[in-house]
């Protein structure tokens, strides 16, 4: 008798945005001794990006797959994904995905996998694969807090409030960003909400999250409710700062390394987002007046022939001013290295969910200043679990530079700091 185990074959099929692939290529490289082999599908344009995070034990049960979308005019290859996308084309986008459909039946019809997990945005898909008789599961990349207050939202006609008053509707859903920034990160919000219902009922008994019942498990107990389906987290599937490789890393690494314990805030706002000048100019008076060193990645758009220089993007004789209390950092910094660093005391970040996890794993105090409908539920949970602080906006919803003073020193160098890391070693996973 063949004692050998047959290798559980998995396509794995995310949104072309980073923020939804890296958690699929976390979840692909987790079971590589559970006799699982894994097709990760995307555009080549992504996949020539996240090849080089693959190691070679990794490669041995991972293959990718490129997703061929049709070639329109306004559309060039290198726009095949969100990140440096201009926002007039995000409907494009979406548009050239569906029209790969054909080309993604062809894949499922010749890899036949024992299992499809795909992502929120594409509902033809597991429609695909259910009539091929492939069992299909979504896997949610948001925090689960979040999901379950949207789908309250949705699905509540009768208008019954949330039932954990930590979130609160009535100004989470402010118009605190311009659709330039959050179309970066997602379709548009008008074609999302179809698209999200049918991927969700599209979905077998169960949908996998990216999270952890420590954090968040009574909002998986009530989304489970909700949806009818049992909840299955991942885990915060954070990539291994190990695996992070980048030109300026040593110089970031030389220059925290010099810098007191806890001492040191570290700013980033996500891949796909580009603060506005008023932003860029609250955080920056921020950073000053608050004391503290700190290291700011800082992100222009991608192409943008009129990129300013740092002196030229930042309050006039800001740089003389601030001294060595600062490192700027163009567009891109090993992230996890630096969070996991002893020096960093703090995390100014939009609450992405990926930056939420990271700094979870590594100990490290948030910052939060969301900058979209989710990050700012994300924010709501960050203060609901006191692993870090939220920074109040003005009436009008924008930043101001006082109530980033006040946020930083509540995180740095005081007692309350002290305290909030206590608290977010608890949930260190």
């Amino acid at each position: 008798m063949d004692t050998k185990q047959k290798r559980i074959r998995v396509l794995m099929f995310p949104w072309l945005a980073q923020g939804h692939i890296s958690p699929f290529l976390e979840l692909a490289k987790k079971p590589t001794n559970r006799n699982l082999y894994v097709y990760f599908c995307s555009t080549a344009v992504n996949l020539d990006s996240i090849k080089p995070k693959i190691s070679p034990n990794h490669s041995l049960s991972i293959q990718f797959i490129e997703l061929k979308l049709p070639l329109l005019p306004q559309l060039p290859s290198y726009y095949q994904t969100t990140k440096g996308l201009p926002p007039h084309l995000m409907n494009t986008l979406v548009k050239s995905v569906d029209m790969s459909r054909d080309g993604f039946a062809t894949i499922l019809k010749t890899l036949d996998p024992d299992l499809f997990i795909y992502d929120l945005f594409q509902p033809w898909a597991p429609t695909l694969a259910s009539s091929l008789n492939i069992p299909a599961i979504l896997f949610y990349t948001a925090s689960v807090a979040a999901a379950s207050f949207t789908f309250h939202a949705w699905k509540n006609l009768k208008r019954e409030e949330f039932p954990f008053p930590e979130f609160y509707i009535n100004d989470c859903f402010m118009p605190i960003k311009s659709s330039r920034n959050e179309f970066g990160r997602t379709p548009p919000v008008s074609s999302s909400k179809e698209r999200i219902l049918l991927c969700l009922g599209h979905s077998s008994d169960i949908i996998l999250v990216k999270s952890f019942r420590e954090l968040e498990g009574k909002y998986m107990d009530y989304l489970s409710i909700l949806l009818n389906k049992k909840i299955g987290p991942t885990g915060p599937l954070v990539r291994d700062a190990s695996e992070e490789h980048h030109e300026n890393e040593k110089e970031i690494l030389e220059w925290l390394t010099k810098k007191r314990k806890a001492s040191t805030v570290f700013v980033s706002f996500g891949s796909e987002y580009y603060l506005s000048n008023k932003e860029r100019e609250a955080i920056a008076e921020g950073l000053e007046f608050s004391g503290v060193y700190f290291t700011w990645v800082l992100r222009f758009p991608f192409g943008d022939k009129d990129k300013p220089k740092f002196d030229e993007a930042l309050p006039e004789g800001y740089l003389e001013r601030i001294g060595e209390r600062e490192l700027m950092v163009e567009d891109w910094a090993p992230q996890a290295k630096i969070l996991q660093h002893s020096s960093i005391g703090g995390f100014v970040s939009d609450c992405g969910w990926s930056s939420v996890t990271e700094s979870l794993k590594f100990g490290v105090p948030i910052i939060a200043m969301p900058m979209c409908v989710d990050q700012t539920l994300n924010a709501r949970l960050v203060q609901a679990v006191s692993v870090g602080v939220e920074v109040e906006r003005g009436k009008d919803g924008s930043l101001e530079r006082e109530e980033i003073v006040r946020a930083i020193k509540q995180v740095v160098g005081e007692k309350d700091g002290e305290n909030i890391r206590n608290q977010n070693h608890l949930f260190s996973p």
